[in-house]
């Protein structure tokens, strides 16, 4: 490669004008016009690299003029990665707008409308062009990275770009009416569900008031409306108070929702039901659908379902008296000591997928024989937050103060988002067990040895069995070692609603206490939960003295230091590990295919949700990212979600996903599934019999360049003719992969 450099730059040394000769080069050639590293776009970048250091070729004359005039229509038919040095070499962002302007409103009104992108990539701004107008083609393209970048520094055409996309929202509106009036556009694949993930990533991005989009914003509500009937009326594990409690919150004084609800408890409940939710916001007997009785104002709403014993048989339950059980507002007691066991979780409204990160509104700390629920929506205030905030600091910090927790991780996450001055509190605990780790360890033993445990048999009978479902999670393992699952009815209760009820503060006080009662009974007997005889010394984390990188992956993903201090999971090959990809995340599925991953790849008008579906009926694990994450880790076991970060590529999106299953790839993984790697195995032998093994090798390194990155890292490429050759017929080949 250093012989090629020293080639290329003699090369243009040589040449009157460099700037010239490249455009001479790519007009009379075309392979800069298809995907990947091309031997175009490697000169190209070394002409730039060039140039910085000859900065006497670049000036700004009629020549230049005349050059950046002809750069331009190469743009408009280049890849991406050729733009960013095509416009340092040519000096495009310091040129006369005007008559580059002119050109692209020329070819907008030819119907070019791809080449227009380049209006945003050159970053064009002036009130004479129509910004907005030009966005139109680009996203019924799905060309919203131009479209972003464009916008990205001028906070009124985000709102009027997010405006815009709202309006196309509208459950009467019609996108293909709008690609009509663009002459050569194929029909768009956009739809009401893909534009509503486009505004809500887009509002979250640019930090905007999500009342900016009322149509998105109450379509949202309308799924978050039928997901709550769902979990009332068909799965049955919502109680009727807290459904009633989440619906009246979603609803709120909103018109438009509140006749939707009514047309939902027509179909779910019967005419009564909603003439009672009717009366309730004063809706009109015209807006009712037909047959919905008028009822006299003194009728009211019946919350029903109220149940004077809220404890449960069947179920764990907590094993002090009640009066042990402390709600504090203030006044924190000193109650930890050194040495302690503390059982720790949170408790926070359900955001149901709405803009906004889930705020924790319950601390519960269990210690022996006591349980107290710290009143964060009280102790964050001003005047109470330092005492909260010291507190919290210690009880972290203090590795010799025991915690528990299942999923410390996704907690601390939630804690940070809550208030500022927990923000880096992840790097500051001690004396983490994460009993989400110690779980993986049992399921694993259980696997091994075919253990067939009675607690494991669903058709135990429990009382309420209305709300009964499989158990998962935390209420799994407290079934497997302690006998009896946990009560979940409550969890998606309105955590932030004073005063809580009597069932929520033993739901809270079960899911801390329960903690220390599975750590106590997994340290007397370890050995027979198949856990190794020095159980404390190996889960207690560790400060760990590894440099952190310099991306970090989400905090949702990241080990906790718990299971930082246990042995990784054992590795296993891509042909023992099948996943299902959200639709955001077809690039990342398409890398973990070409190496051997069994894939499956939501389409992109498929809701996320169907992912759950895909992943407990094929025993898949799901790859999502973002607010999608929150929903789906709850359906599916422990482990089995796992949440990408979008700001990384594809590949190294990958790295993260093979890194964290510890899946180690081969060379014979690598295409294994796709339906031409048998073809390339078969080349590789021919070429291996009768190739000319100098040509072929001298011809990878002048071609391929960057692409060795696509294969390197995922496996450890062993220097020999034999990758060579499959890089080489990769080159050739990678289309029909896509």
């Amino acid at each position: 490669m250093n012989k090629l450099k020293e080639e290329t730059r003699r090369g243009f040394a040589a040449l009157e004008d460099p700037l010239a000769g490249l455009l001479d080069m790519l007009e009379s050639s075309s392979d800069w016009k298809g995907k990947g590293h091309s031997l175009g776009y490697y000169i190209t970048n070394e002409l730039q690299l060039w140039i910085k250091e000859h900065p006497a070729v670049q000036k700004s004359d009629l020549r230049l003029k005349k050059l950046q005039t002809r750069v331009f229509r190469i743009l408009a038919q280049s890849q991406v990665n050729l733009l960013d040095p095509l416009i340092s070499i040519f000096q495009l962002h310091t040129a006369d707008q005007n008559s580059l302007l002119g050109h692209v409103s020329h070819i907008y009104h030819k119907g070019k409308y791809k080449e227009v992108g380049l209006d945003y990539q050159l970053d064009f701004h002036t009130e004479s062009f129509d910004s907005l107008l030009m966005c139109t083609p680009l996203l019924l393209q799905e060309k919203t990275n131009l479209v972003e970048a464009y916008v990205a520094e001028y906070p009124d055409l985000q709102r009027k770009l997010l405006q815009t996309l709202d309006m196309w929202c509208e459950p009467s509106f019609n996108t293909t009416d709008i690609s009509r009036q663009y002459q050569g556009l194929r029909p768009n694949k956009l739809n009401h569900k893909m534009l509503s993930k486009l505004v809500f990533r887009l509002l979250e991005q640019y930090n905007l008031d999500p009342a900016l989009c009322p149509n998105v914003i109450n379509q949202r509500h309308l799924g978050s409306l039928k997901y709550l009937f769902y979990k009332r009326f068909v799965e049955k594990t919502m109680t009727q108070e807290n459904w009633a409690d989440h619906v009246q919150n979603t609803v709120g004084e909103n018109r438009w929702l509140q006749e939707q609800l009514i047309q939902l408890l027509v179909s779910y409940c019967d005419l009564n039901t909603a003439a009672r939710w009717a009366l309730r916001y004063s809706l009109s007997e015209k807006t009712l659908p037909y047959g919905v009785p008028s009822l006299p104002q003194s009728s009211h709403l019946q919350n029903g379902n109220k149940n004077p014993n809220p404890l449960k048989e069947g179920y764990y339950q907590v094993p002090i008296p009640r009066e042990n059980i402390h709600f504090l507002k203030e006044n924190l007691l000193c109650m930890l000591q050194p040495g302690q066991v503390v059982g720790i979780d949170m408790e926070w409204r359900p955001s149901f997928g709405v803009v906004g990160r889930p705020r924790v509104s319950v601390l519960q700390i269990a210690i022996e024989e006591q349980v107290f629920l710290l009143d964060l929506l009280q102790l964050l205030k001003p005047d109470e937050m330092e005492e909260l905030s010291h507190f919290v600091q210690t009880l972290f910090s203090d590795p010799t103060i025991i915690k528990l927790g299942y999923g410390m991780s996704g907690d601390l996450h939630s804690l940070a988002a809550t208030c500022s001055a927990f923000k880096e509190m992840d790097k500051q605990v001690q004396g983490i067990v994460d009993l989400l780790a110690v779980d993986k360890q049992l399921q694993k033993c259980w696997r091994k040895s075919s253990l067939q445990v009675d607690v494991l048999s669903q058709e135990k009978t429990c009382g309420d069995r209305g709300f009964r479902q499989s158990e998962r999670g935390l209420s799994l393992l407290v079934q497997h070692v302690l006998g009896k699952p946990l009560d979940k009815t409550e969890q998606l209760s309105n955590w932030e609603k004073r005063p809580l009820r009597e069932e929520q503060i033993l739901y809270a006080a079960s899911d801390a206490y329960c903690l220390l009662e599975v750590y106590k009974k997994l340290c007397e007997d370890p050995s027979g939960f198949g856990l190794c005889s020095d159980l404390t010394e190996s889960l207690v984390g560790k400060p760990t003295t590894k440099s952190r990188a310099k991306k970090q992956l989400n905090q949702q993903e990241m080990p906790s230091p718990s299971e930082q201090a246990l042995s990784p999971p054992p590795s296993i090959s891509p042909k023992e590990f099948s996943v299902v990809c959200d639709n955001m995340l077809q690039g990342l599925g398409r890398h973990l295919r070409c190496l051997g991953v069994d894939v499956r790849m939501l389409e992109n008008d498929d809701n996320h949700r169907k992912a759950a579906e895909i992943a407990r009926q094929d025993g898949r694990v799901i790859l999502t990212s973002g607010l999608p994450y929150q929903t789906l880790q709850s359906q599916v076991g422990e482990g089995r979600c796992f949440s990408v970060d979008c700001s990384e590529k594809a590949k190294e999106q990958a790295l993260q996903v093979l890194k964290h299953f510890n899946v180690q790839v081969s060379l014979a993984d690598v295409f294994s599934r796709c339906q031409v790697g048998l073809f390339l195995s078969e080349l590789a032998t021919l070429l291996e019999l009768y190739g000319n093994v100098t040509v072929l090798s001298r011809w990878c390194r002048h071609n391929l360049g960057q692409i060795l990155h696509q294969t390197n890292g995922y496996i450890q490429i062993p220097d020999n003719v034999l990758v060579l050759k499959l890089l080489w017929a990769k080159t050739h080949f990678i289309r029909c992969m896509e």
